[in-house]
């Protein structure tokens, strides 16, 4: 089905100490009270509503008081990379006295807290185990790592399974009977507030005097929050909100680790300007193209170095590796979508939820695929690639709104044991993992699921719009105003407006790909400028579009431009 643009419903705008126009916004995004706009770390709530966090403190706080040596389990994505870096980089600072890594590989280790990255683990010897990111679902690895002698610490934010790993302590926000009021941070979020909880202790118990250091301030940490958070695509609740934008404020003023700055630099994106946007689409997937390529230890690497030269050349690894993944991607997704046109279609209709395999497809861009694919077909996508281990395929799922993927394959697995060996994730995003002869009852469970689920108008793409602007309104102060009142992201979208144009001037750019438009609504002198990227045909003369406000930077200039999301037929 075609996209559409759709207004969101507007209700009256709350009472809020904003211009006009943010209050409308911020109102269909549930802000009603002006508290949910402060984005201060006075408006965390306590690491104490944790469930568990005293015996996680503990654990820590006896690893740091007898010198034990102290292991970090990381996870392969932006988000185990950020975790695992603050980790180091905060136990240290609060006086650890060893502390490493560990990391698995995809193709070799499998996912989480496994026994073979605890065999990994274990020739260092560490006395404690703390996972970042994962862990949640590693009763096997727990088992394994305490047999050998070893305390394990879970820190995870990933939805648990009916049953939770015997780990000596676990702090999950979505676990069973948890407080925590924020259900949607990410891993760096949690073990972020672990460390502040750890930290609180040792004051209580006058470490620090005790060992003639200074308190450190573990807010200068929040550059790595932010980036894992943003690049994790968990909702901005107001608790991620306040995360992210203290992390943007110290990256723009340069104060952060200097693998982000060299990562900027390469991204071609001036520190002092960073947006929660350029977190998520630079720094994100060249951070991510690690662990779907190759070592995820290198990003690990780059977040943790501090000589500014040495982290310009893993930045630039790190690029690379992205290019790859990005040629490795184009064809996977060019193959899927080929085959998507050639679906054979029952009473005319694509399944409801999609499952696609193919032998050379890569394990580590799958989900990438997913993603895309979910983009053109508006419905839930799982992409299959061999697992390393034979005659078993490894899935990445990414779904839509009203189909919460995690828990449909929870439903699968209860009303079909043994079709799915393992499995795991959130409401948009999940992977799994099964043998490669229940591709096709696996695939038409999924779809059975999703037309259980969802309707046909739930697989219409929709461009959901806050509406007209005004002629006063479309200009450089208003896209400076939006820029600064996010951060906006997952589950707090940046704003996105539509009006009809009459097209006043249109020209094709980077060879035919692209087109630069003028346009202008009655009333205006000038027309406005703006892009429209991956449109080669062109526009009516009259059209409507739905777009976002930029400010564009050249040579010490700026000014307003539109990004045009979406053109459609104007109505009469």
């Amino acid at each position: 089905m075609p996209t559409v643009i759709v207004r969101r419903p507007t209700p009256p705008p709350a009472d809020l100490p904003v211009a006009p126009l943010l209050q409308r916004i911020y109102t269909v995004r549930g802000i009603h009270a002006s508290g949910e706009l402060d984005r201060t770390l006075r408006g965390l709530t306590s690491p104490a509503v944790f469930k568990n966090m005293p015996q996680a403190v503990n654990l820590l706080y006896t690893a740091l008081r007898e010198q034990q040596r102290i292991m970090i389990v990381a996870d392969l994505d932006a988000d185990g990379a950020t975790s695992c870096a603050l980790t180091v980089r905060a136990l240290r600072a609060l006086g650890a006295a060893e502390v490493c890594y560990v990391v698995p590989n995809r193709f070799i280790h499998g996912y989480g807290l496994t026994p073979e990255i605890v065999a990994v683990a274990a020739q260092q010897q560490p006395d404690l185990l703390i996972t970042v990111d994962n862990g949640v679902s590693s009763h096997e690895g727990v088992l394994a790592a305490q047999a050998l002698g070893m305390k394990v610490l879970i820190t995870d934010h990933h939805l648990p399974g009916p049953t939770l790993p015997a780990a000596d302590a676990l702090v999950n926000p979505n676990q069973p009977g948890d407080a925590f009021p924020s259900k949607h941070l990410a891993g760096v979020g949690v073990i972020f507030h672990v460390l502040m909880a750890l930290r609180t202790r040792l004051r209580e118990v006058g470490w620090f005097s005790a060992q003639g250091m200074a308190e450190p301030n573990l807010a200068q940490f929040l550059d790595l929050v932010a980036l894992g958070t943003v690049a994790d695509v968990v909702t901005l609740d107001h608790t991620n909100r306040i995360l992210v934008e203290q992390g943007l404020q110290r990256i723009r003023a340069g104060r952060c680790v200097p693998g982000i700055l060299a990562l900027l630099e390469i991204a071609k994106r001036p520190a002092a300007r960073v947006t929660a946007t350029d977190l998520a689409f630079q720094l994100g997937p060249r951070i991510n193209a690690a662990g779907r390529l190759d070592d995820m230890s290198l990003s690990i690497d780059c977040l943790l170095c501090d000589d500014p030269g040495q982290a310009r050349q893993l930045a630039q690894q790190l690029d690379q590796l992205n290019r790859e993944r990005k040629t490795i991607e184009a064809d996977m997704q060019e193959q899927a979508l080929a085959r998507l046109a050639r679906w054979p279609l029952t009473g005319n209709e694509l399944p409801f939820g999609l499952c696609l395999f193919d032998p050379d497809w890569h394990p580590g861009v799958v989900g990438i695929v997913a993603g895309r694919v979910k983009e053109q077909a508006h419905r839930p996508v799982i992409a299959f690639a061999p697992d390393n281990a034979a005659g078993q395929l490894r899935g990445s799922a990414r779904s839509v709104p009203g189909f919460h993927i995690r828990d449909a394959l929870a439903t699968i697995a209860a009303q079909q044991p043994g079709l799915i060996t393992r499995f795991g994730g959130h409401a948009f995003a999940a992977g799994l993992s099964l043998p490669a002869v229940h591709l096709e009852p696996f695939r038409a469970a999924f779809d059975a699921e999703a037309r259980r689920l969802l309707r046909e108008d739930d697989l219409q793409g929709c461009l959901w719009s806050d509406g007209e602007l005004t002629v006063g309104e479309l200009g450089l102060e208003t896209a400076e105003l939006l820029r600064v009142s996010g951060p906006w992201g997952q589950g707090f979208p940046e704003p996105l407006f539509d009006n009809v144009f009459e097209v006043v001037t249109q020209q094709p750019f980077s060879e035919g790909k692209h087109l630069r438009l003028g346009l202008r609504l009655p009333g205006m002198k000038t027309a406005l400028e703006a892009v429209a990227f991956n449109r080669a045909e062109p526009c009516p003369s009259r059209a409507r579009f739905a777009y976002q406000l930029e400010v564009n930077e050249w040579r010490d200039t700026r000014r307003l431009q539109l990004l045009v999301r979406h053109i459609e037929a104007a109505p009469p």
